[in-house]
């Protein structure tokens, strides 16, 4: 595989956020889905899912900068931790000490026969394939796993705010339960182990593009949702009890007499799942749905202008414009 920073289009200072969001925006533009008349596209998928897997890991990723594995997670230098003490100032060898190897460890005349061919050895018959010299064959690569599956799972707004599970069919078939993480967003990749193409190494896996769908009145937010509700000008005056939908189902606000349009009213926890890893009642913490009232006058004005016959409002509203 090639460097796995270039494939990302990232440096190697890159943070991790930067490595994730790189790897968002190939994935959606290397989607098979939307190539489907570009049949390496697949290929490049799964290129930029292994680079994503390497890079991402911290572990893995340290090594790789530190030259110790390739770009396929495979040890870089065979010979590593061989060299260094079997040799003193002079370039020569040290009796009893060849790479970390004692006089008791290694046959001698095995190994100048090795370097230097076996004219003056023991006539010993070398096996086919062998390697001559003290270095030993690098282990082959694993073998590779079966490509990626990707699939797209449409989430109702609610759905998603709420963090409820979903279910989703995959290629074999099968049916499961999908959780989705806590601050999930549209767009967001979720892995499941295993759910790919079979292959000699191993299953490849599933990633499924959450696409959250908008809402008829909900708009989020950041961790919150917010929404206008219209209340008639009667219940702002006098006040009332009125039902009000959420992303859990309706419930009952109360509006204090003299409410005027604009008010915004505060429902706590009923907004958006957090990311924070708090938990309220054994789910995630979420943010608040602001209400924001309108007042609806009626369509017909004419009762309304007769009781306003004699009246009017004699606060002055715009004072504060110098008005």
């Amino acid at each position: 595989m090639r460097d796995p920073y270039s494939i990302l289009g990232v440096p190697r200072t890159a943070s991790e956020a930067d490595i994730k969001s790189a790897y968002r925006k190939l994935a959606k533009e290397l989607h098979p889905d939307r190539n489907t008349d570009n049949p390496k596209a697949a290929e490049k998928f799964s290129e930029a899912t292994r680079a994503y897997d390497l890079l991402s890991d911290k572990h893995k990723r340290a090594q790789f900068d530190r030259g110790e594995i390739d770009a396929d997670g495979n040890p870089a230098n065979p010979f590593a931790g061989m060299g260094g003490r079997g040799y003193n100032a002079g370039g020569s060898a040290r009796p009893g000490d060849f790479g970390g190897f004692g006089a008791d460890d290694l046959d001698l005349s095995d190994l100048f026969e090795g370097l230097f061919g076996g004219g003056g050895g023991r006539g010993r018959q070398e096996a086919p394939g062998a390697r001559r010299g003290f270095g030993q064959r690098p282990p082959p690569p694993p073998p590779r796993k079966g490509a990626d599956i990707t699939y797209r799972l449409a989430v109702p707004f609610v759905d998603a705010a709420a963090g409820r599970e979903q279910r989703i069919t995959l290629a074999d078939g099968k049916t499961i339960s999908l959780k989705l993480p806590a601050g999930v967003e549209d767009g967001t990749l979720m892995r499941l182990k295993g759910k790919g193409q079979p292959g000699p190494g191993g299953n490849g896996d599933g990633i499924v593009e959450i696409q959250i769908g908008p809402h008829t009145f909900f708009r989020r937010d950041g961790d919150h949702i917010r929404m206008d509700l219209p209340i008639t000008l009667d219940e702002a005056v006098r006040g009332a009890k009125v039902k009000c939908p959420t992303a859990d189902g309706p419930v009952m606000l109360t509006i204090k007499p003299g409410t005027s349009s604009g008010t915004v009213m505060r429902l706590a926890g009923k907004g958006w799942s957090r990311k924070n890893g708090k938990l309220v009642d054994g789910k995630p913490e979420r943010g608040d749905l602001l209400v924001s009232l309108e007042i609806q006058l009626p369509q017909d004005l004419a009762p309304l202008q007769e009781r306003l016959a004699d009246w009017a409002d004699p606060t002055q509203v715009r004072e504060k414009f110098g008005l």
